[in-house]
């Protein structure tokens, strides 16, 4: 059974670009309400969209956008704009725990103020957020927690590399092994999608060659398979950890050409995930 987002309330962390914008875009065609959280208020010449921006790109495409300024290490903030949401809308119905932040560091070379950057938003920031909804979200018709995180592999090769980042993604998925058994009696859905292939966001831009930003794929195939899952069941769909490509597949999609930056170019698979 699909559920509609018409007027339903989700709050998108990290939404002023990449694939929180996406899925902010996507799930406003329905008639969402989408309060757009995070730290840009400003443009900046390298890193274009601002929260405000994408509010108001969230009218243009048939939702109600609101813009809320949050740094989602602090849980005061978080508490705040949950209180704020819930006076104006009265409810609660989607959390997307999006925002991350991320260093491609060994462990010699990650200082620990970006240790803690990077556990700040990505663990504590999910949990706090979570933790902040769920009393609102038990009470909606069909509430979900979806965390941009991938699937838990406890394989070393996954660490080795950049051991800070790994622990702070894998505290996200975490977040959905364990609230989603925690929270199943309740009705909350909770689950992860992670990306097959490598997705063209700034982050791909600044960490990694040209050539895998070519290899990407654009975020909309990140909301298209996010929509399934807010849309599905909450009381069937949970503690999944969905592959965007493979979720989309079962559903019936068998062209991703048009998700290809460059569809001549052989995808880069992402971290996280065996070669296929």
């Amino acid at each position: 059974m699909v559920h509609s987002l018409a007027n339903h309330v989700v709050i998108i962390s990290g939404a002023s670009r990449g694939i929180g914008r996406e899925i902010a875009l996507k799930l406003a065609a329905q008639g969402a309400v989408i309060v757009v959280t995070g730290k840009t208020e400003t443009p900046n010449d390298k890193l274009p969209g601002t929260i405000h921006s994408v509010a108001e790109e969230v009218n243009l495409a048939g939702g109600i956008g609101v813009a809320k300024a949050l740094d989602v290490r602090d849980e005061q903030q978080i508490a705040e704009v949950v209180a704020q949401v819930v006076a104006e809308f009265g409810r609660i119905d989607v959390l997307v725990n999006n925002a991350s932040a991320i260093s491609l560091t060994d462990t010699l070379n990650t200082p620990m103020r970006r240790f803690d950057l990077m556990m700040g938003v990505n663990a504590r920031g999910t949990y706090a957020f979570s933790q902040a909804c769920i009393p609102h979200l038990a009470r909606a018709d069909n509430p979900h927690i979806l965390n941009l995180s991938p699937p838990l592999d406890m394989k070393a090769k996954w660490f080795a590399p950049h051991v800070a980042y790994t622990m702070a993604k894998y505290g996200m998925s975490m977040c959905t092994l364990g609230m989603a058994e925690e929270f199943k009696t309740a009705g909350i859905a909770v689950n992860s999608l992670w990306p097959r292939t490598s997705i063209a966001t700034m982050a791909i831009k600044v960490h990694f060659p040209e050539a895998i930003w070519r290899a990407s794929r654009w975020p909309s195939i990140m909301a298209d398979a996010a929509e399934v899952i807010l849309t599905s069941d909450s009381h069937r769909w949970t503690g999944h950890f969905f592959i965007d490509e493979t979720l989309l597949r079962s559903v019936g999609v068998a062209d991703f050409d048009g998700y290809a930056v460059d569809p001549t170019v052989a995808l880069f698979t992402d971290l996280f995930l065996e070669e296929e």
